[in-house]
Order: structure tokens, then sequence, then C-alpha cells
């Protein structure tokens, strides 16, 4: 029988009633209608309050929540108690024998208190039987934490030389996970043996270590050893280090469960990539490069077994340490070779070629960053970040292994000129000399950066002065004009055709002529006719403009400018490789180099010319991995940017440059050209040039950063423009030239 009720109540609530028949005369029956029972006595019968119907939309509701510790044990152990409640009524009557009276009838003296032999033995069935229940319990309440320590999946990431050797490294920790694959088989064994040689068959746990461990720990106030890979594992990735009975407890319970749930394999990577070896490493990988310098697939069983050891405690066992160390790691380092033997994962014969201990190196060759590493790291690391589309927070978890396109070689070469420059610079110019920058940057044809100087000390100096967009390029801009006009002809008349110009046009070299447009003087804001300068005021007559770029004079470039359109010698030489946010004012000195490009984008363009025109954007890294894994990236494609007729005459003119201002500085058939650039405020000065597939830009600048951005005057800080500071850094840096 259902009844409804009008007022929502929660589902499925029961009311149970009960139907009592009426009392019945003796001997007499209750007749019956027909076709009806009558309710037996007592019977219960169950009323249903439904719940109304839900409307159009679904009430909102409470996600339930998850069940308690305490509930999952309790389902967990139901069946069991069902199953043994039999058992238990037949054992009853005897255990209520067992319940102690003192003092006992019968005994005597001391004997009277004493329990019986039957109360001993149910003490002990009782206490085992509590224990088990109370280990059940505690392994059906213990969950697997979802979330690892902050130092579990951290790593380093590491930044490799050009030619593959280490270079840098970054990151709180130094570890790389390798998957178990890349580990040989040798040295996952030599751990084994070291740590846990029954790995493979026991059940994550080991008995006697934790009961040893426990003994230590409460019997006498210390702590103790005795886990097996898997407690350790647990105890790397979930837990902390903290050496209690509770830790030790809930690290059993986890790892009872991680077996079960975890292939053996599985838990062996994570146990090999999570231990700490010593020399601020946590992996085997990072160990095998911390000791040996090499990766760990390259390890052979003798050294596995050193590394194996160093689980045992790196601080006792770094033989680099002190004396004791090294008598202590080399007994252990016997110890694990034979038993490797012993337990069939080494022949006789292959542990007979290992009597002398594998000296480790005496200091990891994991660089830490410092000075001038410090500003390869960075162009690097936003470098990897961008083309691989990695995002910070990925980049920060480490990791990955960035091979960079820096030449060590090159970088110390360009490293030590500067420094020489600058010590030269304190002798002779000690109140400046402490204001004086000087940034410096190679790059190939191709695009690859071979080497950067970007300051003193990335510590005391955080921005990169190869990279930094502070100073007007000068007469060192004067190539991209001069590529302009012969890409693209000039216009004589607004509007009209364009007219082809040749490295022989001839054009004005007089110091203060006019600058003119088809309607005549160039007029500037205040009103006065703007006229271009020479350095020094020179004349030098009608030009080519081939000689005239050889020279460097300012005077026909500034006139090549405003006849080719300033819109396109700005477009020419974003297309060589300047940034169009380091681009000046579009007024007729951009042609004289008020644009402020970095020393990368520099070199970037000159090598443009170099390549027959075609420019490649600057680049830092040629390949990303993670762990292991390729990262994909976008790599910077070769484009168009002028015909190759252009920039070989570009590079003829460069080349006579370099030989006019420095003959005997290399053989008249070396492909080397070079000019050097100087502004007409002398605020910086320049030397850019390439040889053969290298092009190198220097500047150098005066500035007090702590006064303002505006660079001062270099008042002869950076020498002369033919024999200046830039030149002596750029030919040191570029030697030999051929």
């Amino acid at each position: 029988m259902q009844l409804k009720a009008g007022v929502p109540l929660p589902p499925d609530i029961t009311m149970q009633l009960k139907t009592v028949a009426p009392p019945e005369p003796d001997g007499a029956e209750q007749p019956k209608p027909d076709g009806a029972e009558q309710p037996k006595p007592d019977a219960t019968m169950q009323l249903r309050v439904f719940r109304p119907e839900a409307s159009g939309r679904r009430g909102s509701r409470k996600k339930a929540a998850p069940p308690s510790a305490v509930t999952r044990a309790t389902a967990y152990l139901t069946p069991y108690a069902r199953r043994l409640a039999p058992y238990a009524q037949k054992v009853a009557p005897y255990a209520r024998k067992l319940k102690p009276v003192y003092p006992r009838p019968g005994r005597t003296g001391w004997r009277r208190w004493m329990p019986s032999w039957r109360q001993w033995v149910g003490g002990v069935l009782a206490s085992l039987g509590l224990s088990g229940a109370f280990l059940v319990v505690a392994y059906a309440a213990t969950d697997i934490p979802e979330n690892l320590n902050s130092y579990a999946t951290q790593q380093d990431n590491v930044y490799f030389w050009s030619d593959g050797t280490p270079m840098a490294r970054t990151g709180w920790v130094q570890r790389q996970a390798m998957p178990l694959k890349d580990i040989p088989e040798d040295v996952r064994w030599a751990v084994l043996a070291a740590e846990n040689e029954s790995f493979y068959s026991d059940p994550g746990i080991s008995v006697k270590g934790i009961s040893r461990a426990l003994w230590s720990t409460i019997g006498k106030g210390n702590t103790q050893g005795g886990s097996t890979i898997t407690q350790q594992y647990v105890k790397n990735v979930y837990l902390s280090q903290n050496q209690t009975v509770s830790r030790k407890f809930t690290e059993a319970m986890i790892a009872l469960k991680l077996d079960n749930r975890m292939s053996k394999d599985e838990i062996l990577e994570g146990y090999l990539n999570t231990s700490w070896f010593g020399r601020g490493t946590y992996g085997i990988q990072r160990a095998a490069q911390a000791y040996y310098g090499k990766d760990v697939g390259r390890l052979d069983v003798s050294q596995a077994a050193f590394l194996a050891s160093l689980l045992k405690g790196a601080g006792l066992y770094d033989p680099t340490l002190n004396p004791a160390n090294r008598h202590r790691a080399v007994e252990r380092w016997t110890w694990i070779l034979d038993r490797m033997v012993k337990i069939g994962k080494l022949s006789k014969a292959e542990r007979a070629k290992y009597r002398t201990f594998p000296e480790p190196l005496k200091q990891n060759p994991l660089y830490d960053t410092g000075e001038q590493s410090d500003y390869l790291v960075e162009l690097a690391a936003q470098y990897a970040k961008k083309a691989g589309h990695i995002s910070d927070k990925q980049f920060d978890l480490g990791g990955y292994q960035i091979y960079t396109t820096f030449d060590r070689k090159r970088e110390t070469a360009l490293t030590d000129a500067v420094t020489k420059a600058r010590k030269q610079a304190a002798k002779d110019h000690p109140g400046m000399a402490k204001t004086a920058h000087y940034g410096a940057a190679s790059v190939t044809t191709d695009g690859r950066i071979l080497a950067v100087y970007g300051g003193p000390d990335h510590r005391t100096q955080g921005y990169n002065e190869s990279n930094s967009a502070s100073v007007p390029a000068g007469s060192a801009f004067l190539p991209f004009v001069y590529a302009a006009g012969l890409e693209h002809g000039v216009h004589k008349t607004r509007g009209g055709p364009a007219t082809p110009v040749t490295p022989e046009s001839v054009y004005n070299g007089d110091d203060g002529v006019p600058v003119t447009t088809p309607e005549g003087p160039y007029w500037d804001r205040s009103g006065k006719k703007v006229a271009a300068h020479n350095d020094g005021n020179r004349s030098y007559g009608h030009i080519t403009l081939r000689r005239a770029l050889a020279q460097s004079v300012n005077t026909p470039f500034m006139q090549l400018g405003m006849d080719t359109g300033l819109t396109t010698v700005r477009e020419t030489a974003e297309a060589a490789g300047l940034l169009s946010s380091s681009m000046g004012p579009q007024v007729p000195t951009l042609s004289l180099g008020n644009s402020t490009p970095s020393a990368i984008r520099m070199a970037s363009g000159y090598a443009t010319f170099a390549a027959d025109g075609t420019h490649t954007e600057p680049y830092s890294v040629r390949r990303v991995t993670r762990n292991g894994s390729t990262v994909a990236m976008e790599t910077p494609t070769p484009q168009r940017a002028i015909a190759s007729t252009v920039a070989r005459q570009v590079t003829e003119a460069l080349t006579e440059s370099f030989h006019t201002a420095h003959p005997n500085a290399a053989s008249a058939t070396a492909q080397v050209a070079g000019k050097a650039g100087t502004t007409q405020d002398d605020t910086a000065a320049w030397y850019v040039g390439t040889a053969t597939s290298v092009s190198t830009a220097v500047v150098v600048y005066h500035m007090d950063l702590t006064k303002s951005l505006e660079p001062l005057p270099l008042k002869g800080l950076a020498g002369t423009p033919a024999d200046g500071v830039p030149y002596g850094i750029w030919s040191t840096a570029m030697s030999p030239l051929g």
C-alpha cells in the first residue's frame, strides 16, 4: 500500500506498521471474507513515502563526502566477520573459562596470582588476533598520497656547449630522470645487491628489517635501517626523512599497497631516479655524471658498484673527502661485487677483471653558473622556452637538457679580449673605466650564436650587454643604406620611377652638404636646413658610393637614404636582421645610425651580407630534450632579405674598408670584411665584420647607470676609429683572420 505525502521528504523513507489480530474466542476461528487473506498476527507492512517528481531542473545536491577511513575499514572487515561468527559462538564457552579468577583457588603463595597456561595461551592468541586485526584495519585505512614531495619531481636543467660537453646547470636540485630501459642491467643489479637482493620476490616490506628498526628505535633510542627498496622509494617520494616509529609504520603500509599497484620495474625506476648520491645529486644519471663525468648508460659494473655504495650514506663513502671514507668505499665496493657473484648476477671471470677501485673524479663536472656562463644560460633559456613552447612553470620543474650553439673556444677568446681591454681602460682612464660598457657577439651566417660578452658578472650586472639596445649604431649602419639603394634604386621625382643605383654611382662627399628632397632642401622642425657631416668634418668631394662606404663618408649615404626612401631603408635593415623595436626615428639621421641595435643583431645583419643576402634569425639552442625525449622546436629557416648580387656588392665594399684600414691584418685574398662605426656625439664606438662564415660585432660606450640611461662621451676611452678598442677586441675574437 503506497501513501504519497504532499511535503517533499528524503527519498526512500520506510515506515513500518504492525497489524495486531483481535483476540479470538477459545476454540473459535475468525471467518475470512471470500477472496481475501487476512494478515497474519504481528505481520509487518512497509509503506514507502515517495518523493515528489523533480521539476524541469535538478535541485541542487551536495556532493556526497568520500567514506571515512573507519567506514572503509568496516566495509572491508564485515564479510570476514560474518564468516567467523559461527566459530566465535563455539569458542565462546572456552573463552569464558579463560576469565581470570584471583586469587586462584587451589594455589598457594605467589602461584595464586599467576595466570594459568590456558590464560597465557589465550592472551597470546588474543594479542596475535588483535594485532592482525589492527594491521588489516591500518592497511585498509592507509591511502597512497596523491601529491609527491616537491624534491621527488623537481629536476635540474643542464646546458651543454656546442661540442656536447656540460656548460652549466640551473635548479635547486641536480636530478635527471632516466627510463629504466636506459639504465644498464649491471647497474640495476649492483644497486639491488647492495640494498635489496630479494626485491623482485618480496612483498614490498621486510618484516625482519622493520622489527630490527623498531627495536633499535624504541629500545635504544636511535634509529636504524632495514627498509626494502620499495620502502625507501616511498620515503623518498611520499614521506619526510624523519626517523620516527609512526613514519616507519606509515612507510610500511604504503609500501605494501604500492607493491600491489605498481610493477617492480616501475618502483625500481622511481627509486633509482630519486635517491640521494651525494655531491648535490639525486638519481643515478646525475650521480654517474658527478662522479665519472659520463651518462649512466656508459657505466661499467665496477663504477656502478661504487655508486651503489653511496646509497648507504654519501658522506661516509665519497673517497675524495678523506682517507677513512676511501677505506670504507673500497670495502663496500668489494662486498657489492662479491655479492653480485653470490646471487648469480656477475660471473667469477667478470669479477676477476675488477681488482682496482674505480677512483671517481675529484669534483663534480656539472658546473654551476657564474660570470659569463650566466649570460649564456639566460639567452639559451629564453630561446628554449619560446621555440619549444615551454611555460615558465614547466621549465622550472626541470629535467631539460639544452644543447646550445655556444662555442667554448670562441667564448673564451671573446671574454679574454674584453677582459684585457677592461684592464687597460682601468690603467689609462681610471675614472671612466668603472662606467665603461662592452658588448660583443659572434653569429654565423646560418644564425647560430657562437659567443657573447654580456658583462663582467651577471650577479652584479644583471642585464646582457650583447643583447642590449642602448646606444646608436652610428656609421656602422651605412651598409644597410647602401644595400637599400642598390636593391631598390632612387627616386629623383616624387612618385616617379626608380632610377637604378650602382656601386659606381657618384654622390657629393663634402662636409655640410644640405640634404634635399624632390621638392628642395629638407627643413627640420626648428626651420633650419638639415645638413650632413662627416667624421672630423672632412670633405671628400664627389665620390662613388662604394668608395664612400669603404672610407666611411657619411654625407653621400644621408642623401642616398632620402633618395631611396627612409621607409625602404628601414625595411631593408629589418629584413637583414635588425629589430623594428630598435629602429630610430624616420628622419634623415636614420641613415647615419640613429637606431640602437644590439651587438647580436648587428652581427646578424652583417652575417646576412656574407650569406649572399639570406637572413636566418639568430638562435642559441639547437636541440632540447627532456629526460632523453626530444622536445619539438620551431627552427629558424633562411629567408631572402636582399638580392645575392647586392649582398656581394656590399661585402666587396666592406672588404675594401677592412683592407684599407688594416692592410697588414690579413692576406689580400682572405675573406674578411668589416667596418668601424662612430657617432657624431662620440657616445659609442663599434666594429662589425665578417671572416668566412662568422660575423662579430663589438660596441664600447660610456654610461653611468647610477645617474641615467643616457650615453656619455667616450673622450678617448675607445681609442681611434681605425685602431680602436672595438677593433682590437674584434680581431682577437676572430683570430686567425686567414
